[in-house]
């Protein structure tokens, strides 16, 4: 029977030396991570990248590891370089060397912003291949959990408890303190237990700090938010001589409320509401070229209401105009829906394709395919809008949606497994989500041109 099976021999020499070349196939995704990063400018790179007293890595090699690593699902520095060991295409990209995990963790905290300027350069490379050009973008975002529980997190209202409960302790150790001598007193270390105490008393108070910080930001946004709405009834009131109809707006209250809280692990990460409930993370922004499903704009905020994320996203599209061109339309879901949002559309002679209310599911046939009446000469800039969206042509473009960034952040999630960052603070959290954007486009760019 042995005689019908291939023979395992794994003692065999080698008769001439190996080469890497012979590992993988020709059409490999870790052959056409190399090619990219090759076409990439690392100048600044590497002058600033160094070894240590050491002969260093190249930043193509690094880069390289971090993108593929990326894109295959594999996110932590000791996983990569075991990788180098376990992984033929891995073991392709670095050469056949074994960067150590710590170079790998160093390598991407301290270059996260340098790789930034490579997100737009990785674009370029998909135009210079014909596999892209900027037409609509679709705008969305996803909340991504961070590098900490929600559990270590600690509301206004529980730490001034805990801090009145800490200092009657205190005051309660000293008193026992008092009467060290007395016999039926317990042996317990009491500098050690006031010691204990004290640290935890000064880790609330900066934590109060930080909770009246944020208060007071939110106070001052939604001040000039009640502001602005005054100023609007009135001018309303002024224009027609009539008094404007509904409630006057509520003013905001100064100071903490009780449910206002700081993360101990990540405290610039936030508390936000998803699909799994509420989440200690960040909401993670994407705008993804419709017609090829490439990442062309992406930051991530604290902000778990999208309605602030249209200006920075026509900020970003703007800054890479000159090597990308110019987006024709902006499509967006009602999370992101106000008149301010459609005017920067405008500004930016971008047509919008917000919608204005939540699609109901399951439309009969007659409301899918009925036909709006003429829009009015005079319409303001959200009524055109809705009145866009409610044709055949904006209802055609705007479905596009769905199947265009909402299955990019479906394909990060589950297949490439990127569901929290593993880095903390805002700005590495804004490195990561790039570099995870960078190795989607390494993606769809081979994809496309395979």
């Amino acid at each position: 029977m042995s005689g019908k099976f291939q023979p395992i021999n794994r003692d065999t020499a080698y008769l001439l030396p190996p080469s890497l070349q012979d590992w993988l196939p020709d059409k490999h995704l870790a052959r056409f991570v190399v090619d990219v990063v090759d076409q990439l400018d690392l100048s600044e790179l590497v002058k600033r990248y160094g070894g240590g007293g050491k002969q260093p890595y190249h930043p193509a090699l690094l880069l390289g590891l971090l993108f593929y690593g990326y894109a295959t699902g594999t996110f932590s520095s000791r996983k990569l370089e075991q990788a180098t060991y376990d992984s033929v295409a891995f073991r392709f990209i670095t050469g056949d060397t074994h960067p150590d995990h710590d170079t790998i963790a160093t390598f991407r905290k301290r270059f996260l912003s340098e790789l930034e300027g490579l997100f737009v350069q990785m674009l370029v490379v998909a135009k210079v291949m014909g596999v892209f050009k900027l037409g609509k973008v679709s705008l969305d975002g996803t909340k991504m959990k961070a590098n900490a529980s929600k559990h270590k997190a600690m509301s206004w209202g529980y730490a001034n408890k805990l801090e009145e409960q800490l200092r009657q302790e205190v005051r309660e150790l000293l008193r026992r303190a008092e009467l060290a001598d007395a016999e039926d007193e317990p042996e317990i270390d009491i500098p050690d237990e006031l010691a204990r105490r004290e640290d935890r008393i000064e880790a609330i108070k900066k934590a109060k700090k930080e909770i009246e910080r944020r208060a007071q930001e939110r106070f001052e946004a939604e001040q000039a938010d009640y502001e602005a709405k005054l100023k609007r009834r009135k001018d309303k009131e002024e224009k027609t001589g009539k008094k404007a109809r509904g409630c006057e707006p509520k003013a905001p209250e100064a100071g903490p409320r009780d449910k206002d809280q700081v993360n101990f692990t990540d405290e610039e990460s936030r508390i936000m509401p998803s699909s799994e409930g509420f989440v200690q993370g960040y909401n993670a922004q994407a705008a993804v070229d419709i017609d090829s499903h490439l990442i062309v704009e992406n930051h991530i905020t604290q902000q778990s209401n999208d309605k602030q994320e249209v200006e920075p996203t026509l900020k970003g599209l703007k800054e890479s105009e000159t090597v990308l061109g110019k987006a024709e339309g902006l499509l967006a879901d009602a999370g992101y829906f106000s008149a301010d949002n459609v005017a920067h559309c405008e500004a930016a002679e971008m047509t919008p394709y917000i919608s204005d209310h939540r699609e109901r599911h399951n439309l009969t046939w007659d409301e899918r395919f009925k036909i709006p009446p003429p829009c009015p000469e005079d319409a303001d800039a959200v009524t055109a809008m809705a009145h866009r969206l409610r044709t055949p042509e904006g209802k055609a473009i705007y479905a596009k949606r769905k199947s265009t960034v909402e299955t990019v952040f479906g394909i990060i999630k589950e297949v490439m497994g990127f569901r929290r960052f593993h880095l903390r603070g805002l700005d590495a959290a804004q490195g990561e989500w790039n570099l995870v954007c960078m190795a989607w486009n390494l993606k769809r760019i081979y994809a496309l041109g395979s």
